[in-house]
């Protein structure tokens, strides 16, 4: 698939793959700044035009939860096909880790994931299944 990426600003970093396997780009920002004490936001200087029926994910990197318990502000950022704005990410530090991150360094990660439009049916009920309306560890998981 390809998918048109723009560079809004001329030091920008086009995103790359870390290995052959890997199942998502990095991002890297070209500036960044602190809203809180504990959140810096990073812009990419990038703008995409994502494919109709499909979405950007942009995700943490597994390094930083594990290693410095960052994350991403709002978990997973969501790209609609038709937003055509540059792509910032909000970092996040939990705990005595710091946000400030290594512009030189990948910020987050992003995927693109087929989603298709549905339309919704109301029922008065749905089918039935052997886990029926068990939740909240009811499948001792």
């Amino acid at each position: 698939m390809q998918v048109k990426v723009k560079k809004l600003s001329a030091h920008a970093t086009l995103p790359t793959y870390a290995t052959d396997g890997s199942g998502a780009m990095d991002l890297y920002a070209v500036r960044k700044w602190n809203n809180k004490p504990d959140v810096v936001t990073y812009e990419t200087g990038l703008s995409f035009e994502v494919p109709p029926g499909y979405s950007m994910l942009v995700l943490s990197r597994s390094g930083h939860g594990f290693k410095s318990d960052l994350r991403l502000s709002n978990c997973v950022g969501l790209i609609d096909s038709d937003y055509r704005g540059g792509v910032m990410v909000n970092i996040r530090a939990d705990g005595e880790a710091t946000a400030d991150l290594d512009l030189s360094k990948a910020i987050a990660q992003f995927i693109i994931i087929e989603t298709p439009r549905i339309e919704l049916i109301e029922v008065d009920a749905l089918g039935d299944t052997d886990r029926g309306t068990g939740g909240f560890g009811s499948t001792d998981a």
